[in-house]
């Protein structure tokens, strides 16, 4: 196999000459000169010191005065006055920028000495500053009024809160009572700005109100009132009313498209956001059947289930009795007023036979398994129960385990 061997030029062997190298960049580039002895440093500053000492005499004279302190000998210099506020118009430092901002001065840069006046600098006049002019005549309109925007009177919260007030509540109770909204979505809309009391926004929570103040709601929070909606169920035996418990599932689980009932006319189409915040309003056991409803309203969910409620519920009981004889008249005038349940005695009940096994009772409260502890009181044993009408709303054909929207047009009282 043959072999190329390569030769260097003439004039390339060791390191390229200075001559050929390429410039060196940056201060002091280029070949140093050699270090100065300490005769030559000693000679250079004395003749920088007879400079200085020259330029003393041009500016002061003789003898500078007392206040004069050289720069580096570390003496202790007079206090500066504090400075003072420069007004708006002052103009700009050095090394600023009024169009972006400050902008820092190179570093290495000295600012040139201060004219030879005999003054320190600590002793000089602040620079007179002369205001500047107005930017617009006066009695003319501010153009930025118009930027910011126009802001109605009305639109101040200036409603003047009545809290020590004889006789005055909460804002959001008031609203709860009128059934202009539950008491958390009365809170939620004086948090927004949504509420008006004798038309002035009220937006602090806890405000107070006397009766005879006038409560308005702004119209966002009617569309947002308008988009809740009431499902009613007939709930089959084995669900639960509210959350899960025990194993079994809550009634909100039928709420789907494939179990909506085909015949519901309320004209509302099924949405996700619909089972949002969707609770029940009165309860029925894991036992009972029948209407139960379900709502995103507050005000329906305090008109079915609140302290004062006068809503009337309806159920067919199917029972037995424990005595051969059945249920006697006196046992029957029990159901329907003189019982008491926890401590307490129960409002008035309507009761009466539909058949031979079969009562109806008509409740204005609705207490935990109230029916069927009223029955065991007087010797009757509960062997089904169903509900079927909440105030004007009837359960009618709605089949078992299916579900519709309340309508528009229904109302519970």
């Amino acid at each position: 196999m043959a072999t190329i061997k390569l030769k260097k030029p003439a004039g390339t062997g060791g390191a390229a000459p200075a001559a050929d190298r390429p410039p060196v960049r940056g201060i002091g580039a280029g070949a140093k000169g050699a270090r100065p002895t300490l005769a030559q440093a000693q000679a250079q500053r004395a003749e920088r010191e007879a400079r200085y000492q020259e330029q003393l005499k041009q500016r002061f004279g003789e003898r500078p005065p007392e206040s004069f302190t050289r720069r580096g000998e570390g003496a202790p210099t007079p206090p500066r006055p504090a400075p003072r506020a420069a007004p708006r118009s002052a103009p700009p430092q050095r090394g600023a920028n009024t169009a972006f901002g400050s902008r820092p001065e190179p570093r290495g840069t000295e600012r040139p000495p201060a004219p030879a006046s005999g003054r320190s600098p600590a002793q000089r006049p602040a620079p007179r500053v002369e205001p500047r002019p107005p930017s617009r005549a006066p009695g003319r309109p501010d153009p930025r009024a118009a930027r910011r925007g126009h802001r109605d009177d009305d639109d101040d919260d200036r409603f003047e809160h009545t809290e020590h007030a004889p006789g005055s509540m909460r804002l959001s109770k008031r609203m709860s009572e009128l059934g202009i909204a539950s008491r958390r979505e009365a809170d939620e809309w004086i948090a927004k700005g949504y509420v008006r009391v004798d038309d002035q926004i009220v937006s602090t929570l806890g405000s107070r109100v006397l009766p005879h103040q006038r409560i308005t709601i702004d119209a966002k929070a009617k569309f947002q009132q308008a988009q809740r909606v009431t499902v009613l169920i007939n709930k089959p035996v084995g669900y639960v009313s509210g959350q899960a418990e025990d194993g079994y599932e809550p009634a909100v689980v039928l709420v789907t498209p494939d179990r909506l009932w085909r015949e519901d006319h309320s004209g509302t189409r099924f949405l996700r956001s619909h089972l949002n915040h969707l609770v029940p309003a009165g309860r029925l056991d894991i036992d009972s059947v029948g209407l139960l409803v379900l709502t995103q309203d507050g005000r329906i969910a305090k008109q079915l289930i609140g302290e004062d409620s006068e809503v009337e519920k309806e159920y067919l009981v199917r029972v037995a009795s424990v005595d051969p004889r059945g249920l006697s008249d006196a046992g029957l005038a029990l159901l329907r007023h003189g019982l008491e349940l926890d401590g307490e005695a129960l409002r008035p009940a309507h009761v009466e036979w539909v058949n031979d096994d079969q009562l109806r009772f008509v409740l204005t409260q609705g207490k935990k398994r109230q029916i069927r502890r009223m029955c065991e009181a007087v010797g009757l044993q509960v062997l089904g129960l169903k509900r079927v009408r909440i105030g004007n709303v009837m359960l009618g054909d709605l089949p078992t385990g299916q579900w519709r929207y309340l309508r528009a047009d229904e109302r519970f009282e």
